[in-house]
């Protein structure tokens, strides 16, 4: 009689692997969906490549890419003019509460933007508005004409600013408001940084100024945000000598960005524009950047956040060198290689 068993015709001891191999497969799909899910997350050896978290005290704040360079603008913004922590705290709770840290196309009615401003009430046009520099300076616009700000509860700053129909709506960000803006401006040094791994990039040959094409425009983009600034290790003819063996100054490819005397107000702004550099590694291209002995890298030990470095110092050293030598009186960026 014809038989339904799939195993008819099979030896005992090869129906008996296929009893073994079923299982062990199944538990090998499982890994691999559990190892391709937790990349996914962010979770275990492999964090998502798009978190970057700000750690200040016990307060952890947790950020997309995007949300990093939004909030890492609105900072740079604050420190170009000369505004308090506080200031910078208050636009960052107001956006995360607006736009979740999102340059957004639309919102309730005619809003738009990080701040979700809207032409109709006079805060500019549809296109000045959907421009992140512009609307986080019309926000700080706004709250520097609020007598007190300074003193007041987040919330009610903002509040004051946006009139939104939720007053207190605000609040439930300050307290990750504040960790951000005291990472990115500077006042919690190494607090803040993301995990970043660059795909395949071209290689680039240095240009007019002596700067690969990714180097220039870091260097365009951080000027943007912060105003000019005093920069070297770069030069239309090129550098050939006053940098370590194998230096990326050599290829075009790094910059210095000055902040002298070393005094707590230079080095408060070295690390607001280094922090500002790792936010928009992925962006730009950033490969390291070192400041105040400390060093940040793309890639695997991105993961690490800021490390210390090893500056090639010995305890011979004299003083004005050893602070070159730290980094500690400029902030070092390099661009990835490509190719």
């Amino acid at each position: 009689m014809p038989t339904t068993d799939p195993d008819a015709g099979r030896s005992g001891d090869a129906r008996e692997n296929g009893r073994v191999l079923l299982p062990l497969l199944a538990v090998v799909v499982v890994v691999v969906l559990g190892v391709a899910l937790a990349v996914r997350l962010g979770a275990g050896p492999f964090p998502d490549s798009e978190v970057c978290r700000a750690e200040v005290g016990d307060v952890t704040a947790e950020l997309s890419g995007e949300q990093a360079e939004n909030a890492s603008l609105i900072a740079g913004i604050g420190v170009r003019r000369g505004l308090p922590a506080r200031a910078v705290s208050i636009a960052l709770a107001t956006a995360f509460q607006e736009s979740k840290l999102e340059n957004l196309e639309g919102g309730d009615r005619d809003s738009l933007g990080l701040f979700q401003q809207r032409p109709s009430q006079g805060w500019g046009s549809a296109e000045q508005i959907s421009d992140p520099v512009y609307a986080t300076n019309a926000f700080y616009d706004g709250l520097v004409e609020i007598e007190g700000y300074e003193d007041m509860r987040i919330t009610e700053a903002a509040q004051a600013v946006q009139r939104s129909g939720f007053p207190e709506a605000y609040e439930e960000h300050a307290e990750g408001a504040r960790a951000l803006a005291s990472a990115l401006t500077g006042y919690s040094p190494g607090a803040f940084s993301c995990v970043v791994r660059h795909g395949d990039l071209e290689a680039e040959e240095p240009g007019e100024r002596g700067l690969t094409a990714r180097a220039e425009a870091a260097v365009v983009d951080v000027e943007r945000v912060f105003g000019e600034l005093p920069l070297g290790g770069f030069s239309p003819e090129g550098v050939t000598t006053g940098h370590m063996e194998g230096s990326a100054h050599y290829a075009g490819r790094a910059v210095d960005v000055f902040f002298r005397p070393v005094n707590d107000a230079n080095l408060r702004r070295g690390w607001a524009v280094a922090q500002y550099l790792v936010a928009n590694a992925e962006r730009l291209g950033v490969d390291h950047v070192i400041f105040d002995d400390r060093i940040w890298s793309s890639g695997l030990r991105s993961e690490q956040g800021w490390r210390d470095y090893d500056a090639p110092v010995e305890s011979s050293t004299a003083p004005a060198t050893r602070v070159i030598l730290e980094h500690r009186d400029h902030v070092h960026l390099d661009v990835v290689e490509g190719g």
